[in-house]
């Protein structure tokens, strides 16, 4: 029998591609965006370094802490020189300078000139002459009360004291001094009656024996003078 040739099956072609195929790269999907987005970061400005201070700082200070300590030592002219020293030479040097006029104020005001408490009854009568010139009665009554303290005897205390009552309506009390001011002194009865303040008296009963009192027997000495009598006037 013959041998059936066999047949070499020889593989069949593909219709592919050998080769292999390429990988491929899966494509991610975009990723969905964060409702939270970072804050942007802030940088700090960093400070820029103080000038130095001038020459002038230096002695400025010096002679406003001069002026300070001759200030503790109640020497309120030299402390005033020096603070004002230190406004006129150093007008840039501004954080001193409003501490400095502040301090001048207090020298200031301490060396303002103090008028002297009175002491006679000639200083006390000049007292009241310029509180009843400046319309404050009450004290030109205490500075007269003190007056006539000092020296009973005032003819120019109790004139003035007729003054200033009659202003308050007190007639009678008013009528009682000028009384007294024309008995120690005559002169002071022609002054009253030119004088206006004591119009109000002119129409009371009393006037006429308060303008015509007689002179009290008292010493040529213990008169005041008749100008005293015309210094309220001169004064005004």
């Amino acid at each position: 029998m013959r041998s059936a040739s066999r047949k070499t099956s020889r593989p069949a072609k593909s219709s592919r591609s050998s080769r292999p195929a390429a990988k491929r790269t899966p494509v991610q999907a975009p990723r969905a965006a964060s409702k939270t987005t970072s804050a942007p970061t802030i940088q700090t400005p960093v400070e820029a370094p103080a000038p130095p201070k001038k020459p002038t700082y230096h002695e400025a200070v010096s002679l406003y802490e001069r002026g300070l300590q001759a200030l503790q030592r109640r020497d309120f002219a030299a402390a005033a020189e020096a603070l004002r020293n230190v406004i006129a030479r150093y007008p840039d040097e501004r954080e001193l300078l409003e501490r400095a006029r502040l301090y001048l104020k207090v020298c200031e005001r301490e060396l303002e000139p103090r008028e002297q408490a009175p002491k006679t009854a000639d200083d006390w009568v000049y007292a009241a002459t310029v509180a009843l010139n400046s319309a404050d009665e009450p004290a030109a009554l205490h500075h007269l009360t003190r007056a006539l303290e000092a020296n009973p005897r005032h003819d120019h205390a109790h004139y003035m004291m007729a003054v200033a009552t009659a202003r308050r309506s007190e007639f009678e009390r008013s009528l009682e001094h000028l009384r007294q001011a024309v008995s120690l002194n005559q002169e002071n009865r022609s002054l009253a009656r030119q004088d206006p303040d004591l119009e109000v008296l002119r129409g009371l009963a009393g006037y006429t024996a308060a303008i015509d009192a007689p002179p009290a027997p008292i010493a040529a000495a213990d008169r005041q003078p008749a100008a005293s009598a015309k210094t309220r006037k001169t004064r005004r």
